[in-house]
């Protein structure tokens, strides 16, 4: 599996996301995708499943070791005391002594951010995260974050996909040594996989439209990509995307689809930022 470097941590470039995944169906996909090659899995306290992804860590038989795995503290409980809570709720769902990666989910503008990277740091040094990181911080808060912080912040978890221009983002994340993990990698596939510069890519590298999204993913320094899927045949397609390469022209076309502000993922509580 191909690794991305980013301030100590070694995160597995493809990952399985879990958001909308529940239940024994939850559980059976993380067992697939592990017995199927994956080696990092992605969920966080507000998806409501880290149980059905302990039973499938389990399920699978792999050493804990083998495993990356990374959850995420809601943006109503990352005050003191409140954030080493959820951090401390979530293993135990889990049922795991740590996780490799703790994210905060969301900023909070009504948490002082001091607040929140200490009380971050304070679950490293407690031992139950290996690595912390933040997810959908926009760059000014990010450098904010990356100055608080006494660790190394290791990633920062946001929407991407080639529709979606997130370069300040990106370059802010590369500035900082930090991994940008891409959710909702895919888009909505539809009218992305129809653009010429990925179908005709595809059909140059018999590959499909979702394999050379994901190749393009993986393909940027820095870059980690987390697609979910209920299917565990595309799971599998989801994955074999290290056998080739785009070229370079290849990688310029599908870039030159990013459109400013072009969101898919809809947002219903309070906190809402520029990405820029």
């Amino acid at each position: 599996m191909h690794m991305v470097e980013a301030n100590g941590a070694s995160i597995p470039a493809l990952g399985m996301g879990t958001w909308t995944l529940k239940g024994q169906a939850c559980a059976d996909l993380v067992t697939h995708a592990l017995k199927s090659g994956y080696r990092h899995i992605d969920t966080a306290a507000a998806y409501e499943n880290e149980e059905a992804v302990g039973a499938g860590l389990r399920a699978s038989g792999l050493a804990r070791d083998e495993i990356f795995v990374t959850t995420k503290v809601w943006w109503t409980n990352i005050g003191a005391g409140d954030l080493e809570r959820s951090a401390e709720e979530s293993c135990a769902r889990l049922g795991l002594d740590h996780v490799d990666l703790l994210l905060i989910h969301w900023p909070n503008p009504d948490v002082a951010l001091s607040e929140s990277i200490a009380a971050l740091n304070r679950v490293r040094e407690s031992g139950l995260a290996r690595h912390i990181g933040v997810s959908n911080f926009p760059t000014a808060l990010l450098a904010e974050a990356v100055r608080l912080s006494d660790a190394p912040l290791v990633a920062n978890q946001v929407e991407y996909h080639p529709y979606l221009d997130q370069e300040k983002v990106y370059q802010a994340c590369r500035a900082a040594g930090m991994a940008m993990v891409s959710y909702c990698p895919l888009s909505r596939g539809g009218d992305l996989f129809a653009q010429p510069a990925i179908a005709d890519a595809a059909a140059r590298h018999g590959k499909t439209p979702a394999q050379i999204v994901l190749r393009w993913h993986v393909q940027q320094e820095g870059v980690v990509a987390i697609p979910r899927t209920t299917n565990p045949d595309r799971l599998i397609e989801n994955a074999d995307i290290f056998d080739f390469a785009l070229s370079g022209e290849e990688m310029v076309a599908v870039s030159a689809l990013r459109k400013r502000g072009y969101r898919i993922c809809d947002y219903d509580f309070s906190p809402v930022w520029d990405m820029a």
